[in-house]
């Protein structure tokens, strides 16, 4: 029978872990760990995952400094409230929510944030780090993985890993993390030829690609650990959409022997990944 990985359950506990902590420090530090969240623009999705990452900055004790920019903010603006964050005591974090209004340059403002703050894990410093093997903040969706693999002791040194996907947000650093967990690793991607040879030979297969329903039960090796990064919305005839993942999860489901449900998997993980490091931020500035 397959197990499914519930990523709800435990980013639940580790919200339950982070509340104590900063329970338990915060007469010590003077002040409660601080996120600031900058959204551009009126996208639905984006509004979405903002609001739910205020509830559970507010259900764990961060303080929100989220700020909601207008469509045409310029990239100058942007660029002075991150460096005004950078120097600002009561933030821990600077998260810039993606997407971003196309005439906005991401990966500039991505570097402007001080690597310290920058608890999505996409700094060059703390991506350097990462592949380094050092400690430093590490990307909120593959530290997910990564913890929810642990939390079900799924064995993974000598393993044959497969990432599908190679994005900055999840692929590459999906693959360092476990590499450094000593599995073969194997990143596939949409130029990647014989695909289905590639994920048949995985014992852990990453889906990270944003393509619904793309792996079917003939891609995964029977006994294998399917873990499924993509959230996407469908709609069906009627016009009612769903969420779905990047994996065809009623037929994978009969023969991996772990997989993670969408949603209630990957995407709750990611949130309290992103919340573990802005504690993680805070509470260092207590040494």
């Amino acid at each position: 029978m397959t197990n499914k990985l519930d990523g709800k359950g435990l980013a639940k506990k580790i919200k339950a872990e982070l509340q104590q902590k900063v329970q338990s420090l915060q007469s010590q530090i003077g002040r409660p760990p601080g996120l600031a969240v900058l959204m551009v623009g009126d996208n639905p999705a984006s509004a979405v995952y903002v609001r739910n990452k205020e509830k559970s900055c507010a259900k764990v004790g961060i303080a929100s400094f989220g700020k909601h920019f207008p469509a045409q903010t310029s990239q100058a603006e942007l660029t002075q409230v991150i460096q005004q964050l950078n120097q600002d005591p009561q933030v821990d974090g600077i998260l810039v929510q993606l997407p971003l209004p196309e005439h906005l340059d991401s990966t500039s403002l991505l570097y402007q944030i001080d690597p310290s703050k920058d608890v999505d894990g996409l700094h060059p410093m703390n991506l350097g780090q990462l592949l380094r093997g050092e400690k430093g903040l590490r990307s909120c969706t593959p530290a997910g993985v990564m913890r929810l693999l642990q939390e079900y002791n799924i064995e993974l040194q000598g393993k044959q890993a497969v990432v599908l996907g190679r994005s900055i947000l999840v692929g590459k650093p999906m693959a360092l993390m476990l590499l450094e967990a000593n599995s073969t690793v194997t990143i596939a991607h949409s130029r990647s030829q014989n695909l289905e040879v590639i994920t048949r030979n995985a014992d852990i297969l990453v889906a990270a690609v944003g393509k619904p329903n793309m792996i079917t039960a003939e891609m995964v090796k029977p006994g294998a650990v399917v873990i499924d990064v993509g959230i996407n919305r469908v709609v069906d005839e009627a016009g009612n959409s769903r969420l779905v993942g990047d994996v065809q999860f009623d037929s994978v489901e009969e023969i991996a022997e772990y997989i993670t449900p969408v949603p209630g998997g990957i995407g709750p993980m990611t949130v309290a990944m992103l919340l573990q490091n802005t504690v993680e931020s805070w509470s260092t500035s207590i040494r």
